[in-house]
């Protein structure tokens, strides 16, 4: 099947005529608002067009499996994986990751973002995120195939090599860019776990590890806590925990663990270790976390609170917090592969 994209943006295309947003003003490859010609715009007689709960699916005669995942997904099921997926990630990132949990998209699936507009603050920002997801963007003009081994005609070198022997172009497939441990550090409404959300949005299993209190008398808490829930992707599981060692020397998939600051006040009263107690069991357990987190299987991000750039606290209690989750911050980003502090909603590499 020969799939040409004939635009790749958004309903008002990119940069939207008239609009004087930052990203309208940055955007150095101009869109125009998504179209696709399939197989020369012949008569699809001999293919099978079906409008599916993730969206409309064409099968060429030769086999070649075309999604255009603009469904709803209600009541969406498994099948066999796509050859090339067609999405709009700018809506719903997990989407993506549902329809690589029921294996809809496989390794070989080309995954191109459509639908590109000034919902994604900067091309570069776009491409960032697009790297986590597995996903690619391509110019105007871009064909596809369906077919095994068959090159993109682009005109462009998109640099991309896999290492996949998955029958598809290699310019077509991106892996995921998923490091091993990975600590986001954040103040209050920083933006730290909206960014540990979106970086595993398309993942086909997260498992959401909250170690906050539920909060049942706390109102404002509560709130917090069911805006984070409404917020996550459905099909991810939640787990209630704060034995992170063991959780971590255990568990074997995707892991985001929100956050560390609940983790270490929740260790604090479990030893009753609050001044003018001593903390050395709090040491241990931090100490066991970090050893954990050096011999973890699992892929991880975990989420935490920076404490050393605001005034020093008035009291024995938030200095020990603040001495102790500093020192654990600090251990534990020289053993990640990749640390990020999260500011005003900005994401700034903190490299070893």
């Amino acid at each position: 099947m020969k799939v040409q994209l004939t635009g790749t943006a958004g309903a008002g295309g990119w940069p939207e005529p008239g609009c004087r947003c930052a990203s309208c003003g940055g955007v150095q490859t101009a869109r125009r608002p998504f179209s696709v010609v399939i197989d020369d715009n012949v008569p699809l007689s001999g293919h099978e067009l079906a409008r599916t709960p993730d969206g409309d699916s064409v099968v060429s005669p030769d086999g070649g499996r075309l999604l255009f995942a603009n469904g709803d997904r209600v009541n969406g099921e498994g099948g066999e994986p796509y050859d090339i997926v067609l999405i709009d990630l700018l809506e719903r990132p997990d989407h993506l990751g549902d329809l690589r949990r029921r294996g809809l998209v496989g390794e070989a699936t080309q995954i191109v973002a459509v639908g590109l507009d000034h919902r994604a603050p900067s091309e570069a920002e776009l491409d960032r995120r697009l790297r986590f997801w597995g996903a690619i963007t391509v110019p105007d003009g871009t064909i596809l195939d369906t077919g095994p081994g068959a090159g993109p005609d682009t005109g462009l070198d998109t640099g991309l090599d896999t290492g996949l022997d998955t029958g598809a172009p290699l310019a077509r497939v991106r892996p995921r860019s998923l490091p091993r441990r990975t600590l986001l550090i954040g103040g209050s409404r920083s933006g730290k776990s909206a960014e540990a959300e979106l970086r595993l949005a398309a993942e086909p299993e997260v498992t959401y590890v909250a170690t906050g209190s539920p909060g049942h008398d706390d109102p404002e808490w509560l709130a917090r806590v069911k805006t984070h829930q409404a917020r996550r992707p459905a099909h991810w599981r939640t787990l209630e925990t704060t034995d992170l060692s063991e959780l971590l020397t255990t568990a074997t998939g995707v892991l985001l663990i929100d956050g560390l600051g609940t983790w270490l006040a929740a260790v604090i009263d479990a030893h009753a270790a609050w001044p003018p107690a001593t903390p050395e069991a709090v040491h241990a357990e931090c100490d066991a976390l970090l050893e954990a987190w050096r011999q973890t299987t699992a892929h991880v991000i975990a989420i935490t609170d920076e404490v050393g750039q605001g005034i020093v606290p008035t009291t024995p209690a938030g200095r020990l917090f603040r001495d102790l989750l500093g020192a654990l911050n600090q251990h534990l980003t020289t053993a990640s592969e990749e640390s990020a502090l999260i500011t005003a909603g900005r994401v700034l590499p903190l490299p070893l």
